[in-house]
Parts: structure tokens; C-alpha cells; sequence
């Protein structure tokens, strides 16, 4: 690969040999690019050698076009999209994503492609082949372009600064995108539904919802996604890897997402305002829940189809009713290593192992509070959200939690489920129940 000093010498030799040749004809140019282009393509003597590349131009034509990768000269530029192009055959070649001519297809997947260099680079997510490492993590890639993008990972280089906003990019495209979302600009349009997009990656991965196309398979269990950051992100599950590490408490995270959204614990930064008031968040899960408050609005629940032949449970998941029906038979298949409790489920049991090691992954994005599972940093995050989903049918009380809402009817039914088997007294609260079992001295067994 030819650096600034190896152009700028090429370029000087081209204009070496260019100035024996100079006195052919008495036309005369506005400066010494279009000179350059202009003896290349009348006046060199075939075949033209250039001792500096150690290479041999057969025909004018070439190293015409060698000198306009030097000069950086695009004389050729597409009718559609107005981008420009050193060589007519590099604009015939990028004239396939217009008129969607894609010629290159895959023996492996029909996959097709407009270009054979696309291909090439495809088939090696066939074959696993990665040429091109990272000489500071030794990470590899399949391709060169994915390399040099890894590699502002640790060179910090971002070159292409937004004039609108400032943010800058480690390339010229990401910032292109990115000017759309100032200006609105969405000129991809998807064929099926119509919806618009402000790049072309962003439709490519959007027509996976309509393909179902999911390429990307997981080599440790049998999930597979349609894009490749989603199974990057997936296979850290399995690994335990934490890339992502918090500079001020060196926390670490799986993804990107998580430590910028930890991050704002640290700064105190909440983007997200409520327009109805001045409540504000650092996650935008906890505005849409917040907003619920003021609109009313509750979720609608998917039809729950399969039933529970033991009780009047139904679920909108045939695995759900599975993992219900072993409350009714008993069956705990996943027991503690640590302890020898056994659990219905896979993720119960996940859980429990962290009251030995103490982990709380968990963490709640307004306060430093963490938790064991996700159902509890859920109930806790209704102090923040200040959300009441669960609304009661016979009054207008309404509560954050569903178990409260479920004790509170109680009072107008008056239903009293839990019974002393002493006296057979009802009581409303399963507390209560054991509160009245130690103030009489029951043992629990009827005597």
C-alpha cells in the first residue's frame, strides 16, 4: 500500500518523464493535473515503465489512469447519486446498485452480488477464512475495509467531523449518513412496505424482517440472527466477554449500549424529559413507561391460546405452559451445585446461583442500586417511573406491582385464602397468617 510520500514521488516521476515528452503539440491547459492526463494518454511511448511502482502500462489509457489515482482527479461521475470516479469502469461497476444488476452469485447460498471483489469477501463468511489481522489485538477480519474501520478503534482517528453538530467519524460514509439525519434525507426506499431509509445498510438489514433471512448462526447453541452484531453481541453470553469498561468504576459491560447508558449513573445525564413534566430519565425504556401515567395507556397483552389443563392458567407460549405444567407435576429438572435446591426453570435457577456468588448484573440506569434478575430491577424501577400499570376494577386505586393489586381485591371480594389449620381462621395477607400462628403458639399441625 502506497503511502503520502510514495504518491507524492510517483507523481514526481510522472512529471519527469512528462517533461521530456512536452513539446508535442501547442495545447495548453489551466494546470498540471489535466497536462499530466493529457501526455499520458497522446504523447507517452508504449510500454511506459515506472521504476519507482516497478510497473509496465501496456497502454496509454493506463497510466492516464494511474496518474488520476495520484492527482486524485474523478473525471467520471454517476447520474444518479452524483458520486465520482477515477475510472469509467469503476462507474459502469457501481451503476449495478441503481439499476440492480447483480451478476456475482454465491454457489453456497444464491446470494448475489453487483460486484466480484463483494463476493469474494462474502464467501469467506462460508469458509471462516479471516486474512487480515490486527497487529494490536490481533483480532482478524475478512476483509481490508473492516480492518482499517477496527483499527480507529485504537488509533482514536476520526477524521470526518459533522459542520452541523461536530461529531466526527472514522469514515467519509458514516458521516455522509449521518448529515441525513440533519437534513432529514431518506432516498432508500424498501420494495415491500415502502418505508424509507437514510443509508443503504440500514434497508439491507431491514429486509431481513420480510426474508427472514438469518445468516448468522451461533456456534454454540442453535440461535441465528439477521445481523452480524446481534450474534457478536449473542456469543458473549457464552464467552463472559466484557469488552466495554467504565473509566471511572471499571465496570465492565457485553455491549456498547449498556456502559453508555452506565455511564450517565456517573454524569448524571437524563436525555430523556417528560413533555408532560419536568420528570426526566437516562433511558428511554423508563420515559415510555413513565409517559403511561399521563396517557393511561396499557399494553396490550398477545392472546394467550395455550391453556393449563390442571387450572385456569393460559399463556401466550407453548414453552411457558411447559415450564407452568411442572409447578402441577413436580418436576424441578435444574438443581444447585452449591446447595442441592432444585428449580422448575433454567433462569431460576440462573438466578439463585448469585445469592453465592453475590452478583447483581442488574443495574438500575437513575440510581447505583443493583439487583439479582430482571423482574426485580423491573419492580424497583417503578419508584423512578413512578408507573401504576396494574388498575383495580372495582375502585379507581391503582398499583406498580401486580401481587398488590392481586391482595388488594381481596378487600372486595373477601376472599381469605390463607387459613390457620388450628382454627381455621381466613386471612387476607399470608403475613397476617403468620403473624396470628405466633401470637396463639400454633404449631402449624392440627393436634
Amino acid at each position: 500500500m502506497e503511502n503520502y510520500n510514495g504518491d507524492h514521488d510517483c507523481i514526481k516521476e510522472c512529471e519527469e518523464h512528462i517533461s521530456k515528452k512536452r513539446n508535442r503539440c501547442q495545447e495548453e491547459f489551466s494546470n498540471s493535473e489535466q497536462l499530466q492526463v493529457h501526455v499520458g494518454i497522446q504523447h507517452l511511448e508504449k510500454p511506459y515503465e515506472s521504476t519507482f511502482l516497478n510497473r509496465t502500462f501496456s497502454q496509454n489509457e493506463d497510466v492516464a489512469s494511474h496518474m488520476r489515482t495520484q492527482t486524485g482527479e474523478r473525471n467520471y461521475q454517476c447520474n444518479k447519486c452524483e458520486k465520482d470516479f477515477v475510472k469509467n469502469s469503476h462507474l459502469k461497476t457501481h451503476m449495478r446498485i441503481h439499476i440492480g444488476e447483480r451478476a456475482y452469485i454465491c454457489n453456497q447460498c444464491d446470494k448475489a452480488f453487483s460486484q466480484r471483489g463483494n463476493l469474494k469477501t462474502h464467501m469467506r463468511t462460508h469458509t471462516g477464512d479471516k486474512p487480515y489481522q490486527c497487529t494490536q489485538c490481533n483480532k482478524t477480519f475478512s476483509d481490508n475495509s473492516a480492518l482499517k474501520y477496527h483499527m480507529t478503534i485504537h488509533t482514536g482517528e476520526r477524521l470526518y467531523k459533522c459542520d452541523q453538530c461536530g461529531k466526527a467519524f472514522p469514515k467519509s460514509s458514516s458521516l455522509k449518513n449521518h448529515k441525513k439525519t440533519h437534513t432529514g434525507e431518506k432516498t432508500h426506499q424498501c420494495n415491500q412496505c415502502n418505508k424509507t431509509f437514510s443509508d443503504n445498510s440500514a434497508l439491507k438489514k431491514h429486509m431481513r424482517i420480510h426474508t427472514g433471512e438469518r445468516a448468522y448462526k451461533c456456534s454454540h447453541c442453535i440461535k441465528a440472527f439477521s445481523h452480524k452484531g446481534d450474534l457478536i453481541n449473542h456469543i458473549r453470553i457464552h464467552t463472559g466477554e466484557k469488552p466495554y469498561q467504565c473509566d471511572q468504576c471499571y465496570k465492565a459491560f457485553a455491549q456498547s449500549s449498556y456502559l453508555k447508558r452506565h455511564i450517565r449513573i456517573h454524569t448524571g445525564e437524563k436525555l430523556y424529559q417528560c413533555s408532560e413534566c419536568d420528570k426526566a430519565f437516562s433511558d428511554s425504556g423508563y420515559i415510555v413507561k413513565h409517559m403511561r401515567i399521563h396517557t393511561g395507556k396499557r399494553l396490550e397483552r398477545p392472546e394467550r391460546t395455550y391453556k393449563c389443563s390442571h387450572c385456569d392458567k393460559a399463556f401466550s407460549v407453548s414453552r411457558d405452559l411447559l415450564i407452568h405444567l411442572r409447578i402441577h407435576t413436580g418436576e424441578r429438572p435444574y438443581t444447585c451445585s452449591q446447595c442441592g435446591k432444585d428449580f422448575t426453570h433454567s433462569s431460576i435457577l440462573k438466578s439463585h446461583m448469585r445469592t453465592h456468588t453475590g452478583k447483581k448484573p442488574y443495574q438500575c440506569g437513575e440510581c447505583e442500586m443493583a439487583f439479582l434478575n430482571n423482574s426485580a430491577l423491573k419492580k424497583h424501577m417503578v419508584i423512578h417511573t413512578g408507573e401504576r400499570a396494574y388498575k383495580c376494577s372495582y375502585c379507581i386505586k391503582a398499583f406498580s406491582r401486580k401481587g398488590d393489586l392481586i391482595v388488594h381485591v381481596r378487600i372486595h371480594t373477601g376472599e381469605t385464602p390463607y387459613h390457620c389449620s388450628q382454627c381455621d381462621k381466613g386471612f387476607k395477607h399470608k403475613s397476617h397468617l403468620k403473624r396470628h400462628m405466633h401470637r396463639n403458639k400454633h404449631t402449624g399441625d392440627k393436634s
